[in-house]
């Protein structure tokens, strides 16, 4: 897909910063851009317009960004669950960043905001293989993104057990 084909939702209460978003994301060669200023109209514009990305703002009113990306997730009458959704905030404390990838976002943009920041994330998000995971309290990209090579701690996937009937590791017997 080429970036000029990507159709970006631009979420966010502030019209400043929408029109600030809809300018980076020009220069980075992304021009179909539709923006939208609360999270009802957001679900409105995914309901009648194909949608390739969401770029949603944390501080809004009445919903805010982590409110929205629940309800994209979870929420029956959703567009579409499994939509790229990319966090945009000033507030990038480590618990805000673990809130919004518990949330279900697929990536994190600070700002301020360059253009290769914002780049940089869309790519990643349009471009993301991990898939999606649903549990009781979860549902968004997996959170894992890779295996580390070399890892001797306790394996908690079936598929890590199975592929390691050979050796024991004496944490996860002392676990059980």
């Amino acid at each position: 897909m080429a970036l000029n084909d990507v159709h970006v939702l631009v979420v966010d209460d502030n019209r400043q910063m929408r029109t600030l978003v809809r300018s980076l994301l020009r220069a980075a060669g992304i021009t179909k851009v539709t923006e939208a200023e609360t999270a009802a109209e957001a679900f409105a514009v995914m309901r009648g317009r194909q949608i390739d990305l969401v770029i949603v703002d944390w501080m809004m009113q009445p919903v805010d960004g982590l409110t929205f990306t629940r309800m994209m997730r979870w929420d029956r009458d959703s567009p579409n669950p499994y939509m790229p959704i990319l966090m945009l905030t000033a507030h990038t404390e480590v618990s805000r960043v673990a809130a919004a990838r518990d949330a279900g976002v697929s990536g994190f943009i600070k700002k301020p905001i360059s253009t290769r920041l914002l780049f940089d994330r869309v790519a990643n998000a349009l471009t993301d293989t991990r898939m999606f995971i649903r549990c009781n309290d979860f549902f968004g990209p997996d959170r894992r993104r890779g295996t580390l090579v070399g890892y001797a701690g306790p394996f908690r996937r079936a598929s890590d057990n199975a592929a390691r009937v050979d050796t024991v590791d004496l944490d996860d017997i002392r676990a059980a």
